[in-house]
């Protein structure tokens, strides 16, 4: 097993730091402060072929493999973690709709997705129901050829900025994921979630009326949408443990410039054994975490399950970012409670990591779930 990048890998990057550095980094302070992630930036993405990161080329995308993948969504987070989850959602609709989508749907939705003239989103999650897809009460009623989608469906991430969306609700024969248009009458996008942190997420509500669906718009089978919601799912923990991967390594960066500019009765502190400590600890959690991301995406690649590991990389990594992010501001001091330092931002986007994609508790659940399998005893949510 090894995880060295090869050639290519090495590669791309390197064009993904750049990118990141150049176009992402500057505009992060201005994404945090007006609460969007500005649309000239997803037009530089998807003119660098990032927005169809994962599709083929045949679909106008980049056709990366996934350990490159995790490489871009790491770059991307360590320059700025709100619009790297823009990225991530985006991205994860369009793998729902690669995976599970017939010819039809892939030619009508992915290449204008790569392009950057449809922004995906996923619309899983209900006040009621939280992220259990087998809780979804939105409901998807037979009329003739169509359904008609009624519900409300909640924290959904680019959903004011979306032109399609993956949208779960319950037909007469269960759970069934639809190809919702943005702009379909009955479909109301509710006013943006004023977050703590993640504030270039477009995050919102969406209500639904009477929104007519053709059957042909239904992803994968009906009654079949719990297998395409897990399945997502399994990419999208570790997109998001890659997101978390860039964001703490950033505020490991932040922590350590600090303490070699920082003097403390005439003396760096960075020479202070408690400093170095905090630097030692953060830099092995970003290290573990790299390797739980890695080791996930190479088992993808190798056509392996990956459920589990990609699910222990988003639970380790929600819970490193936030603490590197944290002991970093006590690196900082007083000075790190001040929002014009960096680090108070990266503080505030790293908490909310920890619970999109599935909070800390669901993801404990699957992990024990899954030891406890191994031991014969199977448990239930």
């Amino acid at each position: 097993m090894d995880f060295t990048l090869n050639e290519e890998q090495q590669m791309f990057a390197q064009m993904f730091s750049d990118f990141a550095t150049k176009e992402v980094a500057p505009r992060a302070e201005a994404i945090d402060a007006e609460e969007q992630t500005p649309p000239e930036l997803l037009e530089q993405a998807a003119m660098q072929g990032f927005l169809g990161a994962i599709l083929p080329e045949d679909y106008m995308g980049a056709a990366l493999d996934l350990v490159s993948y995790t490489l871009l969504a790491e770059a991307w987070g360590r320059a700025d973690m709100s619009s790297a989850t823009t990225l991530h959602a985006h991205t994860m609709t369009a793998y729902a709709i690669l995976k599970y989508g017939n010819d039809q749907q892939k030619t009508a939705y992915l290449e204008p997705m790569a392009m950057g003239e449809k922004i995906g989103a996923f619309a899983l999650t209900e006040p009621a129901a939280g992220s259990d897809p087998n809780s979804i009460i939105t409901e998807a009623k037979p009329d003739g050829d169509d359904y008609l989608l009624n519900g409300v469906k909640s924290w959904v991430t680019n959903g004011g900025i979306a032109g399609v969306y993956v949208l779960f609700a319950r037909a007469p024969e269960g759970v069934t994921a639809f190809l919702v248009d943005a702009g379909a009458p009955g479909l109301k996008v509710g006013g943006r979630e004023r977050t703590l942190g993640l504030r270039g997420a477009n995050i919102c509500a969406l209500y639904l009326d009477d929104v007519r669906v053709p059957a042909d718009h239904i992803l994968g089978e009906v009654g079949h949408g719990l297998r395409v919601g897990l399945g997502t799912m399994d990419f999208a923990r570790l997109s998001l443990a890659a997101v978390a991967l860039g964001g703490a390594e950033s505020a490991l960066d932040l922590g350590t410039q600090f303490a070699i500019e920082r003097k403390q009765f005439g003396v760096l502190i960075a020479n202070k054994q408690a400093i170095q400590n905090y630097i030692a600890d953060a830099q092995l959690q970003v290290e573990a975490l790299r390797h739980l991301v890695h080791h996930a995406a190479w088992l993808a690649e190798q056509g392996k399950p990956y459920g589990y590991e990609s699910t222990l990389a988003k639970l380790f990594g929600g819970a490193a970012v936030y603490d590197v992010a944290n002991t970093m501001i006590q690196v900082h001091g007083g000075y790190g409670y001040i929002v014009d330092y960096p680090i108070s931002r990266v503080y505030r986007d790293a908490r909310g990591l920890a619970i999109i994609g599935g909070s800390a508790e669901i993801q404990r659940f699957l992990v024990a779930r899954h030891v406890l399998a191994e031991k014969g005893v199977e448990v239930e949510p």
